[in-house]
């Protein structure tokens, strides 16, 4: 996949060819790339089944991205800028993280400690969690709203929690939990082609930086 160069904001907003959409995945986890890997993959091909969509995917498994310090991004000197600059540049996000610690992993965190307000602002997000049971199906939910809201992002009102029992070899199997991506792919790219106006004032944090 072709990350984006330069600023952290590189290519945002930009002019795609045909008005294509473009819906970006983040995997929000360091492991070797599995079955949520695998479930985002399926996700992002059905969005490019749909007419005029662009789709690529950000594993950071795959990335350095550097522990958010304070330091500009273009001082980090690694992947923190591009992979930065990948969210920025997107119509529409998907994040997945697996349940860590009955919450969404640090490496996720550490990434939107780095992505600036307008990254994020006024943009729709969709939520893929993944666990070993239903037993903390809100666990990335509830929380990663909370810090999306922080940006002032359209998170979609439902997510998509995936446990253990919907894969087989590897692979999702489960029938209703690949409608339920599909519904999720189809919401976001229809949020991010309609015409919109910010919803509501701007984030407090849009203010400070």
């Amino acid at each position: 996949m072709s990350l984006v160069d330069k600023s952290p904001l590189a290519g945002a907003g930009r002019d795609r060819a045909g008005g294509a959409t473009r819906l970006v995945a983040i995997v929000g986890s360091v492991t070797p790339p599995g079955r949520l890997n695998r479930a985002v993959a399926l996700a992002l091909d059905l969005a490019r089944a749909q007419p005029r969509c662009e789709a690529a995917l950000v594993n950071l498994a795959d990335h350095r991205v550097g522990f958010a310090d304070g330091r500009p991004l273009d001082q980090l000197g690694d992947d923190s800028a591009r992979v930065v600059g990948e969210v920025a540049a997107a119509d529409a996000v998907l994040m997945a993280s697996p349940v860590y610690r009955g919450t969404y992993t640090g490496a996720l965190k550490n990434l939107l400690d780095l992505t600036p307000v307008d990254a994020l602002r006024n943009k729709p997000v969709g939520i893929v969690a993944m666990g070993a049971t239903l037993h903390h199906y809100l666990g990335v939910d509830t929380q990663l709203r909370a810090v999306l809201a922080w940006f002032g992002a359209l998170v979609l009102p439902t997510s998509v929690y995936l446990e253990s029992s919907h894969f087989a070899d590897g692979q999702l199997a489960d029938a209703g939990a690949r409608a339920a991506l599909g519904d999720l792919v189809a919401a976001l790219l229809a949020v991010a082609g309609a015409p919109r106006t910010p919803l509501g004032p701007p984030p407090l944090a849009a203010g400070r930086g």
